[in-house]
């Protein structure tokens, strides 16, 4: 293996989370640790005039939630660390659920008041399809939340995956103390709102030395004890193998806005997480230390920068070393490509790399070459594989309002769709746009973006569909099918063809009344 040592420098992973549980904040602190930034901003406050570095469009700042994944880069005890922020909302699900496809480990944050939520199931579903390995950590305990036992119990069942936790709290809320690392037997007392140092760490081997008793009261020493001694009890020791393999995943609990229990959580994941793995291709299995390289887009972003018009496609780099200025083949238009300006990421600030390696992610300029699932190389055909588009739920026609723009609306309403937002699916030789979506979010950020970034203004009508499917068969019957139902059927941006359910009752009656025809509710990017 050539590139070993850089492989072996290397970590990425993603943090998830259902809305409000502190995503977004838990990077700050990480990207404090790491020296990448100064002082960490907020989500949303009306005091602190700085906002976080991770949520830069301008509808994020507004509603104080992530709309889009943001990338990030950091150096942590020298382990170069890919950190990726996503949204939790479920109305961009989508994006997260792809970037799901381009890490190698994630973290789950809990809030501790409400515990396993709705969409964390979900996407510890994704992660369940893909073994990925997972770490979670309990957030928000300087507030009064449930019982860490419940916790871990609920997590147990809910999650479906087994959990061991590597630090414990003593109290919560108003009385929270600290917490007890169990990975390193140290004790960590906790002050709000200042920063954790280095002070504040107290080796503590054993248990039933003294020391405790000089610490905290006597019920919360024998609460402590009593507390340890179940967990070694009940818990098998922590093994680093059944992590990896996504059976088993350890528990920290801290406050990530009081930077408690973060340093912990960091120190472990450098440790344990997994290096950059192999992956499945069409063709064959593409090992991580191969000379040559490959990769694939997972994302695009237009208009990273407002004040110019530009796209840069996200490639998540899978095997061999990426250069700048080298000429490489470009898998679905079968041509080279070069790049002049290759970036690495904190947010929305770019710096030029010169060249990548396996599990980092690099920002490409792009210039309408790439669609999310692209494959690039160095000459072989393959296509990387489980990288999926999903049915949207919500469809509503696109209507102009400024027929002078209508020139800017059709440029806008193209790039944002490439992006991956939404699904543009087009009837009468392109007349008529009908958008499909996850969640009803998605259509007042398309709106905004589409006023501010293009100058053109739209609005939106409702349609009574349920449901898009793409239908595959043999020409004839396609073509008599598209006869009698040409209200329904319309084209997606492939150019592949779409049939828009009104109900379930009526595709049941189609897929009966059709049996050559297939109709299929996801379509995996590459067929």
């Amino acid at each position: 293996m050539k590139y070993a040592n850089e492989i072996n420098k290397r970590k990425s992973f993603a943090i998830i989370a259902h809305p409000d549980a502190g995503k977004t904040t838990l990077t700050e602190k990480f990207l404090l640790f790491g020296g990448a930034i100064q002082t960490a901003g907020a989500v949303k406050s009306n005091k602190i005039k700085k906002h976080t570095t991770s949520d830069f469009m301008e509808i994020e700042r507004q509603r104080g939630i992530s709309v889009a994944t943001s990338v990030m880069t950091f150096e942590y005890r020298d382990i170069l660390v890919n950190l990726l922020d996503t949204p939790g909302h479920k109305d961009f699900a989508e994006d997260t659920y792809r970037t799901l496809t381009a890490v190698d480990s994630v973290v789950l944050v809990i809030d501790c008041v409400k515990g396993v939520e709705e969409q964390t199931k979900k996407l510890m579903e994704v992660c369940r399809m893909r073994d990925t390995p997972v770490i979670i950590f309990v957030n928000k305990l300087d507030r009064d939340g449930k019982n860490p036992f419940d916790l871990l119990d609920e997590l147990e069942e809910l999650l479906n995956i087994r959990v061991r936790p590597l630090s414990w709290p003593i109290n919560m809320g108003k009385d929270f103390k600290g917490v007890y690392n169990l990975y390193d037997k140290s004790f960590v007392s906790f002050a709000a709102n200042r920063k954790a140092t280095d002070d504040d760490i107290v080796p503590m081997p054993d248990l039933a030395s003294p020391q405790i008793d000089q610490l905290f009261n006597a019920a919360d020493a024998a609460q402590l004890r009593n507390d340890v001694e179940l967990i070694e009890g009940v818990y098998d020791e922590f093994d680093k193998q059944p992590y990896l393999e996504g059976k088993l995943a350890p528990v920290f609990f801290g406050s990530a806005v009081n930077n408690f229990g973060v340093k912990d959580l960091l120190d472990t994941f450098v440790e344990i997480a997994p290096t950059p793995r192999d992956r499945e291709a069409s063709t064959r299995l593409v090992k991580v230390g191969e000379d040559k390289f490959s990769g694939f887009v997972f994302k695009i972003h237009a208009n990273l920068d407002p004040r110019h018009r530009d796209r840069i496609a996200f490639l998540r780099v899978c095997s061999g070393k990426f250069e700048r200025n080298k000429y490489f083949h470009h898998v679905r238009l079968d041509k080279d490509v070069r790049f002049a300006n290759p970036y690495s990421f904190l947010a929305r600030e770019k710096n030029i790399v010169d060249d990548a390696y396996p599990g980092d992610v690099v920002g490409l300029f792009d210039t309408g070459n790439f669609k999310i699932g692209d494959t690039l190389t160095e000459g072989e055909d393959f296509y990387f594989t489980g990288i999926p588009s999903f049915s949207p739920e919500l469809f509503k026609e696109l209507v102009n309002k400024d027929p002078m723009k209508t020139k800017q609306l059709e440029k806008g309403i193209s790039q944002l769709t490439d992006e991956g937002v939404a699904q543009l699916f087009t009837q009468h030789n392109g007349n008529r746009k009908i958008i499909g979506c996850v969640g009803d979010l998605q259509f007042e950020v398309i709106q905004y973006r589409l006023l501010q970034e293009y100058g053109a203004a739209c609005q939106f009508n409702t349609l009574p569909f349920y449901k898009a499917c793409w239908i595959t068969g043999p020409k004839q019957k396609l073509e008599d099918f598209i006869r009698f139902k040409s209200a329904n059927v319309v084209h997606d941006k492939d150019g592949h063809l779409v049939y828009l359910a009104q109900s379930e009752w009526y595709l049941n009656t189609e897929r009966a009344n059709n049996p050559d025809i297939e109709f299929h509710f996801s379509s995996e990017i590459h067929k």
